[in-house]
């Protein structure tokens, strides 16, 4: 992992000083005792040998908590507060001076000479960008890290951002680099608890924050807050309490909380992880212990604890459904829709006018296909067709040009101005294939038996070892909805994308293992578009005994 050294904030643009701007939000009181909690930053400890960090620490309110707790150890141990034993960061001064004063004043309600403390508070806080600061060793970091997008920050800071922080990927947030550099920064079993945005969790940007935190660390409570009034104003910011810790990775804690979930809850929460239950529910949350957490820099997965579990349990049983001889794809994108399909297929040589499904066509569950063409412009062998051999074909691109060659894809290769963005498999078109539309309230799998080429909005599912009318039956399921649920982030409504990413997700039993019966079942449920029995029979080949909620 690469570390930046310190730059001074003048050498770098001047950001807004504003809440919005830089992201700002103030979390509740109680979510701060419960994230202390849980890393362990208890008044019982010693805690003036050992360093905390808040990297954006606002106006204090993770600091108070901090403070009061540090002091109530040093009365109780009998020992000075220490000079370094708080490390808190902040970008604008404001922010540092506020911090400063409100610390302050509470150590001298609690009976600390003021003119000894202040010296302290100076040091301890100070302002700074934390992920352009000299990294320092930390036993905790917890906190709130700022949410602001990374192409909102000014491109000279953005860039070294970048460079110093490998995570920060694609159209990444800047809250993602606080978890790195926070997370580079743990002494060995040291602690990170956060609660911040769980769009890391599951987006793309995400995926290398979690490579690192599944190589390096060890995922110990993750609780999903959505519903939960945990900060000083209403924001949307769909937030996750993580803690994680500098080890290897052990046994974790999922909680699914709910609107109810407030001071008293978590209070109960916390003392429950520290008995052997397996699991408890209550009003304000569902919680469970999950032996181990998901690794890798795919996306976790979302869901109850009880949905994790069982999640968990089919992703140690079963091979992915692309390990079982299938493959998963995404139909052709032409570029140009309106030049490249066509329901007039006269208007070229028979040979060039490919039969295309629509997502439309699958809208009943039963392939009906509504007499779309794609004028294709290339051979079997993959390569684009000699026009000068097609003279309708030429004539039919010819007077499509001007819409043809103006776009990107032809600009970059002048030569072949009529090709579509992507290849036609021509293999593709003959074989049995599961149609999937890409956004749906839920799974829908239809099937083409074969004649047909998708369109770029229906995903495909092709396998030769299989009935593709039993693989039929086990993705209509709400077993394999419950995968990509897990996985895919919900779009307004509750649409759900089921693209190639979550598809490839669902766990399925290899062909050969599943009964007769089972396959007659599946069969059945599939042709007559029975989810409920299509549930029944893979419960069944699954060894469930129910779907977890």
């Amino acid at each position: 992992m690469n570390h930046s050294t310190a730059f001074a904030l003048s050498d770098l643009p001047s950001i807004p000083d504003t809440a919005v701007e830089h992201g700002e939000v103030y979390t509740r009181d109680w979510v701060v005792e419960m994230i202390l909690d849980l890393v362990g930053y208890t008044p019982d400890r010693e805690l003036s040998s050992l360093v905390i960090s808040d990297p954006a620490c606002g106006s204090g309110a993770f600091l108070l908590g901090i403070v009061r707790r540090l002091s109530a150890a040093c009365r109780k141990h009998g020992t000075d507060l220490p000079t370094k034993g708080i490390r808190a960061l902040d970008l604008l001064s404001r922010n540092v001076q506020a911090s400063r004063l409100v610390v302050a004043d509470l150590l001298v309600n609690e009976g600390w000479d003021r003119a000894h403390i202040e010296p302290l508070v100076e040091g301890w806080i100070q302002q700074g960008d934390y992920l352009l600061s000299e990294p320092q060793p930390a036993d905790f970091v917890v906190g709130n890290p700022p949410y602001i997008r990374l192409e909102d920050v000014p491109d000279a800071r953005m860039k070294l951002y970048r460079q110093n922080h490998a995570t920060m990927v694609g159209r990444s947030d800047i809250y993602v680099g606080f978890y790195e550099r926070a997370l580079g920064c743990l002494t060995p079993n040291g602690a990170l608890g956060f609660i911040c945005a769980d769009r890391w969790m599951r987006n793309q940007y995400g995926r290398e924050l979690r490579r690192l935190v599944g190589d390096q660390f060890s995922v110990e409570f993750v609780a999903i807050m959505h519903d939960v009034d945990a900060f000083e104003e209403v924001v949307a910011a769909y937030p996750a309490i993580t803690v994680i810790r500098k080890r290897s990775q052990s046994s974790v804690v999922v909680a699914q909380t709910t609107k109810y979930f407030d001071a008293t809850q978590a209070r109960e929460l916390v003392a429950w992880m520290g008995t052997d239950s397996h699991d408890q529910t209550t009003q304000g949350y569902d919680a469970a212990r999950l032996p181990a957490w998901f690794s890798g820099g795919d996306s976790w997965p979302a869901g109850s604890p009880a949905r994790l579990e069982m999640l968990e349990d089919l992703n140690e049983r079963f091979p992915p459904l692309e390990d079982t001889g299938a493959r998963v794809g995404i139909g052709l994108a032409s570029g140009a829709d309106a030049v490249f399909l066509t329901a007039d297929p006269d208007q070229v040589e028979h040979s060039r006018a490919l039969p295309m499904s629509m997502v439309r066509d699958a809208r009943t569950g039963t392939l009906k296909w509504d007499g779309t063409y794609l004028v294709n412009p290339w051979e079997d062998d993959g390569k684009l067709v000699d026009l000068d051999r097609y003279p309708r074909l030429k004539a039919y691109f010819e007077h499509h040009r001007e819409a043809l060659a103006g776009r990107y894809v032809a600009r970059k290769n002048p030569a072949q101005w009529y090709k579509t963005i992507d290849k036609v498999d021509s293999s593709l078109t003959a074989k049995p294939k599961l149609l999937l539309p890409d956004m749906k309230l839920t799974i829908h799998p239809v099937l083409d038996e074969g004649g047909h080429y998708p369109h770029h909005n229906l995903y495909y599912v092709v396998a030769d070892d299989w009935d593709m009318r039993v693989l039929g039956g086990l993705l209509l399921s709400r077993v394999a909805q419950a995968f990509v649920e897990a996985y895919a982030v919900r779009m307004r409504g509750g649409t759900l994308r089921f693209q190639a990413q979550y598809l490839r997700r669902i766990r399925v039993p290899r062909p050969e293992s599943i009964s007769e019966a089972d396959a007659q079942a599946l069969i059945r449920a599939f042709d007559r578009r029975d989810t409920e029995a299509a549930t029944t029979a893979a419960l069944r080949v699954y060894g469930l005994d129910h779907l977890p909620s």
